[in-house]
């Protein structure tokens, strides 16, 4: 019965690891999402990053990606980028990949 208890506590402590994992790397993803998005906006320095904090935050409103992707989409549109969804959302896949690299060789 033991063994059966300590399997189980090892799942959960696994799901919860990864779990964990799942939403760092998400959070960096958006941080550095915010930071293409500020370069393409014409931010630099502490705008920027402060930017890059607002998209983090934007994640909070909704589960899943499209709250960010509504930031994002809104604020180029807002100023006059010309960005199209494709490249957002590929930029978002590809940092999500970068953000999964920096996160599990720390």
């Amino acid at each position: 019965m033991t063994s059966m208890k300590d399997r189980e506590d090892g799942f959960e402590r696994k799901f919860a690891h990864d779990e964990e994992l799942k939403f760092k790397a998400i959070a960096r993803r958006n941080k550095l999402l915010g930071v293409w998005t500020a370069e393409k906006l014409g931010k630099t320095g502490d705008e920027a990053e402060a930017y890059a904090k607002e998209v983090v935050m934007a994640d909070f409103e909704e589960a899943g990606d499209e709250d960010v992707f509504r930031k994002v989409r809104g604020d180029l549109d807002k100023a006059g980028v010309a960005v199209s969804d494709h490249q957002i959302r590929h930029a978002m896949a590809d940092l999500l990949d970068t953000a999964v690299k920096q996160i599990t060789s720390a």
